[in-house]
């Protein structure tokens, strides 16, 4: 919305139109008739949510659209404006305190996103003015500005390159921030700018601002004195977006295009809302039922009032005459009024309290997060984080996690494993002390490819990349390499190489590693050392950049004796068709087997051109070059017409390493009937490799892919191939497969097929935005089975707005199931706001991710116990607690409605006001809260041991409608018995030693006693893990509630003007009748639940734990707050036994 608005603000005018003329240096052009300037947005980020002047109203609004806040705010304002049973304190200040801290909290964390935005804006940045450096404010810039950045300093607008200071007119940036890959990228320059940027005079006409991080279409127009103007196109690989760093360039200048909340950058952000937990929906809906019960007693109190005072003499005795006021008032405001009075007598069956203690519960056990050992990460020095207490239940619920690959599932750290020449398998002999096998002909003497062919297959690895070694050099260290033939052994430096692809830069170390170096490239000319220490010299004349269609990268080089050779690599499906059969056989066992272990393979070919050959290429490349239609298919035809009739020399394996203990946390979150989807911007071969190595995808796995290189056909449009496509995937994993069983994991069904899918981010938008004519919702619906019918799904090539749409639309299907992202980066942050829990990793791609995250752990292991211990155990403790007030409100108000049978409908309360007020405040509410942060039901190392039991507390089991009936029925029961037990007992007229009676007060606090009494030591009953906090707050309420009875009743309060409980207690506890009923009624209210506890034989060997523990105040007072946490005790010798309660 608030795009929008700033969209209509500055610059509603352009978007009537599909493109944007900008002025290079907001000047006018020879040629131009007349120079109207655009309106553009400025450079302002805004993120924030409120203002100084709009934060009361607006904060207010938000926290009386909850249901209960809006109630309770009615009920005060009722016991403030008419005259009822009880004070308007007893509502208004739980009210006032739950707003007040959630006003705070809130208040707060908007302020942290103002002071992040304030840094943004007021960043010091270097504009062109006149061709004189100028410092401004970033939130100055102005589309059209040139503007100035130096080496590591991040762009803060999308800009047009215009100069470098590099002499092949080139720049490296690092996108981290936006797509999570921190490898350098090359971009280039706009060719025929003037190197005196005061002296260029262009226009740039560039397409309307929209999200895609890797589309980008434009033309410049460069003008020049008595010339046709020169037309260039413009593409992504000439824009430098917003967030991105310069690296290794020490210094660009650049137009802006692209500012504020119009960059691409702003446009992928996805603006932080409330989130609500499905234990808060739950809580609505049930405290409508129980609004339900609370009006129906209403009506039918004040309707049997007005039925009994028709009888003659009811209304008006003898002894309660009316006054004349009472006489006057209107008959049907009169009723409102009684129906109003009864509304408050019986308001306490809705737990304004629990609001309260669920606030405390889970600010206060968000902190055991903080607090657990086991999160702390020694190399970073840090814990758990908790950003937004709220959601802790929530981590109890998940049924998606969607998962970033870069820096989340792997450290993007790229590791030469091993490489096959000829068919022979080279491993170093630091890591395989000299073990050489072969996939090839093992029935050859010889166990190694010839000289030659090692040298080719070296030399390509060399040449064939887009790396570069860094200017400022590394310092030097020695690297002994043992070399093929014996012969690689010597001291190398260690270069420090930058690339836009980790692998690239594997390979180049790996050829380091057998004795060729990769030197660096100037001016054209790549130059590398080889195995006998001569420098050898090759000019690059062109490079074929890797496509995702292609899947292949090449380069042609010429040596210094004229040969022109081409190299390329690329995956094996896209060489293998390209090369001679019978080399094809001598790879395929040796790639295979590195795909089935995880490892990231490449084969590598080469091919001599003729002169003929490649004079066409390069007339045909240059000519592609220069095409402002068609750019990109008139490039791929050269490239596939130059790549063909190649030799096959080998195959490298490069493995990404995985986060520690990656797979097996996947393979938890799996057992324990999670569906994991990667989303990644990374390109589809090195995503697939990682899914592999993480379990996610399996030997037997069959992939369905759904990328751009499927929907290539010659005989359909791309959307009628996508819906063919679509329809055949779901025939396969959808109708064709069997029902699954319920409970039963991957392990117990390999005899079904499995299946993987996977996406790219074009095909994405193509499903998500299809052609007018065809069923937008007939894409989704059936990309959307064949995604939940599939082990796992995979989605690469995704700018950070497809992250956050393929989330919404999971978290929107048929169930509205709970959904998980987790990342490390600013990419992912969109996502993450999207998730019902969002979940930040402490990595090394800044803290964008943590900061706008609900939850941040300093691994991606910690998400295991983060779900499977925690999440479970907060969703059980906090659900117990929602369903325990409920019932025990019930039970405290079933008496309140039944006495107004006895009372002639008066709206006489039962209970004293002081036990109104202190019943949920003080009586109750320390044990509840206890329970709910202390609970384990079962011990965490069992929970981390057993991935099944988290299915058990899926899809809000315990906050159904079958339990809440059993919790309802349950609080009538003992209500009922509450009333009429004493009821019986006052039976009898005579219960004192001196024969006096009892009155209706020692009525009310006999049945207020049993209450306080049976519903406490339910709680302990329902206690499986016992502490001494528990102890203290059951024991200790029950004593403080015998203590206040006695000391409210035993002294004359002189600020009272009616002391209703003076001595009523200590008179109720003389009568031995009093103690047998109390006693007795206490035990038949939890007989029940005791025959339930001693009869129900338990699902498992887990399904009940009791502990005893050591004294504790031998140990710490943290120790003492939660001895537990870490496998069933970190300090093991506080455990003394486990058993398991028949």
């Amino acid at each position: 919305m608030l795009r929008r608005r700033l969209n209509q603000l500055c610059g509603g005018d352009e978007k009537r139109v599909d493109s944007r003329t900008i002025y290079v240096g907001r000047r006018p052009c020879p040629d131009t008739e007349a120079f109207i300037p655009s309106k553009f947005c400025d450079n302002r980020i805004v993120s924030s949510k409120y203002t100084v002047w709009n934060f009361l109203p607006k904060n207010l609004f938000e926290q009386f659209r909850r249901i209960a806040n809006f109630y309770f705010l009615i009920i005060f304002l009722v016991q403030v404006i008419v005259d009822t049973p009880t004070s308007p304190v007893t509502s208004g200040l739980p009210l006032f305190f739950v707003i007040t801290v959630t006003a705070i909290k809130q208040g707060y964390e908007d302020w942290l996103r103002h002071k992040a935005d304030y840094e943004v804006n007021k960043y010091p940045v270097t504009v062109l003015e006149d061709g004189r450096p100028v410092k401004k404010e970033s939130e100055r810039i102005k589309v059209g500005d040139v503007v100035e950045v130096v080496e590591d300093e991040i762009f803060p607008c999308d800009l047009i390159l215009l100069q470098s200071s590099r002499e092949d007119d080139t720049c490296f940036v690092t996108t981290a921030s936006l797509d999570g890959e921190s490898n350098h990228k090359t971009h280039y320059t706009v060719p025929d700018t003037e190197k005196d940027l005061q002296a260029l005079s262009a226009t740039i006409e560039c397409e309307q601002p929209q999200p895609d991080l890797y589309k980008f279409v434009g033309r410049m127009h460069i003008y020049k004195a008595e010339q046709e103007p020169a037309v260039r196109s413009l593409g992504p690989e000439n824009l430098l977006l917003k967030g991105a760093t310069l690296k290794n360039t020490k210094k660009i200048n650049g137009v802006a295009v692209y500012t504020g909340m119009e960059t691409k950058m702003a446009l992928n952000y996805q603006g932080k809302s409330q989130k609500r937990s499905a234990v808060e929906k739950s809580i609505n809906a049930f405290l409508l039922v129980y609004l339900c019960i609370l009006i129906s007693k209403a009506v039918v109190c004040t309707t049997l009032k007005y039925v009994w005072q028709s009888k003659e003499g009811q209304d008006e005795p003898w002894y309660n005459q009316k006054t004349q006021k009472e006489k006057d008032t209107n008959m049907y405001l009169k009723m409102f009024t009684d129906f109003l009075s009864f509304m408050v007598l019986f308001n306490f069956i809705i737990p304004v309290s629990m609001y309260v203690t669920v606030e405390m519960q889970k600010f206060l056990g968000s902190f055991f997060i903080t607090w657990d050992k086991d999160f702390f990460d020694p190399e970073i020095q840090e814990g758990a984080l908790v950003n937004t207490s709220d959601l802790n239940e929530e981590l109890g619920q998940v049924e998606y996690v969607f998962t970033d690959k870069t820096g989340t599932l792997t450290q993007n750290n790229m590791e030469f494993i091993e490489c096959c020449i000829d068919g022979f398998q080279y491993r170093p002999r630091d890591e395989v002390d000299g073990f050489t096998v072969t996939d090839g002909p093992v029935n050859k003497l010889q166990q190694k490819a010839g000289l030659e062919k090692e040298e080719l297959f070296l030399r390509a690895l060399c040449l064939c990349h887009t790396v570069q070694v860094k200017e400022d050099g590394a310092e030097t260290l020695r690297d002994q390499v043992d070399g093929i033939d014996g012969m690689f052994s010597q001291p190398e430096e260690e270069r420090c190489f930058i690339a836009s692809s980790p692998d690239e830069i594997a390979l180049v170390e790996g050829a380091m590693r057998y004795g060729f170096t990769f030197l660096g490239l100037e001016s054209k000319n790549m130059k590398i050392r080889n195995r006998q220490n001569d420098v050898e010299e090759y000019k690059l004349l062109h490079v074929l950049n890797f496509d995702p269609v292609r899947r292949r990268m090449s380069v042609i080089v010429q040596t210094k004796s004229g040969e022109t050779l081409l190299f390329c690599k690329g995956a094996d499906s896209s060489i293998f068709p390209r090369v001679k059969p019978e080399e094809v056989d001598r790879i395929r066992l040796h790639v295979e087997r590195n795909a089935t272990e995880g490892y990231r393979t490449l084969c590598v070919a080469y091919k001599q051109l003729s002169a003929e050959e490649y004079a066409m290429a390069d007339a045909g490349l240059k000519e592609a070059r220069l095409a402002l239609q068609d750019r990109e298919e008139k490039l791929m035809a050269m490239y596939n017409q130059v790549e063909t009739s190649m030799s096959l020399i080998g195959a490298t394996a490069v493995e990404d390493r995985l986060q520690e203990e990656a797979a097996e946390t996947m393979e938890a979150l799996q057992g324990a009937g999670i569906k994991v989807w990667v989303l990644t911007g990374d390109k589809m071969e090195t995503a697939k490799s990682t899914c592999y190595a993480c379990r996610l995808f399996q030997r037997g796995t069959e992939l369905l892919e759904l990328t751009v290189r499927t929907l290539e056909d010659a005989r359909l449009k791309r959307e009628d191939k996508l819906l063919e496509l679509l329809r055949d995937y779901h025939r396969r994993a959808v109708l064709d497969a069997p029902p699954i069983k319920a409970g039963v994991t991957r392990s117990w069904s390999t005899a079904n097929q499995e299946y993987g899918f996977i996406i790219d981010g074009a095909t994405l938008s193509l499903l998500m935005n299809p052609p007018r004519d065809t069923d937008a919702s007939l894409y989704r619906s059936l990309f959307l089975q064949i995604c939940q019918n599939s082990t796992a799904v995979l989605c690469c090539r995704m700018a950070p707005l497809q992250k956050a749409q393929i989330v919404k639309m999971v978290k929107c299907s048929k169930g509205s199931p709970i959904t998980l992202s987790i990342g490390d980066g600013a990419n992912d942050v969109s996502m993450i706001l999207e998730a019902h829990v969002g979940i930040g990793i402490k990595g090394k791609e800044g803290r964008q991710a943590v900061r706008n995250s609900d939850y941040a752990i300093p691994k991606l292991k910690h998400l295991k116990k983060l779900l499977l211990a925690h999440g479970h155990l907060y969703y059980v403790r906090i659900a117990h607690l929602v369903q325990y007030f409920f019932y025990k409100n019930l039970c405290f108000i079933l008496p309140q409605f039944l006495y107004q049978f006895f009372c002639g409908y008066s709206q006489q309360p039962l209970y004293d006001a002081a036990y109104l007020t202190m019943y949920n405040i003080c009586f109750t509410s320390m044990p509840i809260l206890a329970y709910s942060l202390l609970e384990q039901h079962i011990s965490i190392e069992i929970l981390l041991d057993n991935a099944t039991l988290y299915r058990e507390i899926a899809k809000n089991a315990t906050l159904r409608w079958r339990p809440f009936l059993y919790w309802t029925v349950l609080g009538i029961f003992q209500g009922l018995l509450f009333f009429f037990g004493v009821r019986f007992l006052f039976s009898n007229p005579a219960l004192q030693d001196n024969g006096q009676v009892f009155g209706n007060w020692s009525y009310g606090t006999i049945v207020f006693t049993v209450l306080v009494f049976t519903v406490t030591l339910k709680l302990a009953l329902d206690t499986h893990h016992w502490t001494w906090i528990n102890h203290f707050v059951i024991w200790g309420s029950l004593a403080f509630y015998v203590f206040f009875s006695f000391f409210w009743g035993g002294i004359i309060w002189p600020f009272l003007k009616q002391q209703r409980l003076y001595f009523v207690f200590a008179n109720m506890l003389s009568s031995v009748s009093a103690w047998l009923v109390i006693i007795i009624l206490i035990l038949l209210s939890l007989l029940p639940e005791i025959l339930l506890v001693v009869l129900r034989k338990p699902r498992g060997p887990h399904s009940r734990q009791v502990y005893f523990s050591l004294p504790y105040f031998l140990l710490d007072f943290s120790i003492l707050l939660y001895p537990s946490y870490s496998p069933c005790f970190t300090y093991s010798s506080v455990v003394l036994s486990s058993y398991t309660v028949s």
